[in-house]
């Protein structure tokens, strides 16, 4: 399998949280190929083909957040927590204190002025995914929806050193953030009629739209943003899991 080692400024790590994680592995190891390994009870790590991409978490369990929603959460890594936490509320962010993952990193839950909630992992033993993007069931993109574009493109920018460039879409402005070259995050504005807040979305790939899409509606799932195009990149479609999850999946245009 294809890996790349992720660079600091780059997201490194995914965490869902759902009201029924029992139900939810047979459903997302269908649709991705994903296995699961517990933690002692504490929930689960996701593997794709043998490599850690992601946590999975009761919504309800003891450890979660009593003002959590079921959804995916991001993490950003950097060399260091604290002083990037210190940086988060300069420009005009919060941020959590920092914590200690027993010997495995440490981490920091953030918001964004906009209250787009993303989280720092300032790895130690765990040094974050490292899967291909374009494997089946990888994490490959992360898009922040927000209220203020511009706030928030200027603060990213501020805190991770990402480089934005802004182009028309059908309707919309559309941003990209790059670091050394790479693009690594998307940035538009909540689109009209959609009531959720500010948010990190993620994008995970596959090799069928279609067929993936299919499989989710078949398996319990919602089709809540049909199949679309994204000249010169792919098709992507947006799915809510039959626990109320919501992701997007992306099919990249051969080439």
């Amino acid at each position: 399998m294809p890996t790349r080692t992720r660079n600091t400024g780059e997201f490194c790590w995914i965490n869902m949280l759902t009201p029924a994680p029992a139900e939810a592995k047979p459903f997302l190891a269908a649709l991705f190929g994903w296995t699961f390994k517990d933690m002692a009870g504490l929930g689960d790590i996701v593997r794709l083909e043998g490599r850690d991409i992601g946590g999975l978490f009761d919504l309800h369990g003891i450890n979660s957040p009593k003002d959590a929603v079921a959804g995916f959460g991001v993490m950003v890594k950097v060399d260091d927590a604290d002083e990037t936490c210190a940086r988060v509320r300069a420009l005009g962010g919060t941020a959590e204190d920092t914590f200690d993952i027993l010997d495995q990193g440490r981490m920091a839950v953030c918001h964004d002025p906009n209250g787009a909630e993303f989280d720092l992992w300032q790895p130690k033993r765990m040094k974050g995914f490292d899967v291909d993007d374009r494997v089946h069931g990888a994490p490959t993109w992360c898009e922040t929806l927000t209220n203020d574009p511009a706030r928030a493109r200027t603060f990213y920018e501020s805190l991770f050193g990402w480089n934005a460039s802004t182009q028309p879409m059908e309707g919309f402005d559309y941003t990209v953030f790059s670091l050394a070259g790479r693009n690594v995050a998307g940035l538009m504005s909540i689109p009209p009629g959609m009531t959720s807040p500010p948010h990190w979305g993620v994008y995970f790939a596959v090799h069928n739209i279609e067929e993936t899409a299919d499989t989710g509606v078949r398996l319990g799932g919602t089709l809540c943003v049909p199949i679309r195009d994204i000249p010169a990149v792919g098709r992507f479609c947006g799915l809510i899991s039959p626990q109320g999850v919501m992701f997007y999946v992306l099919e990249y245009a051969r080439t």
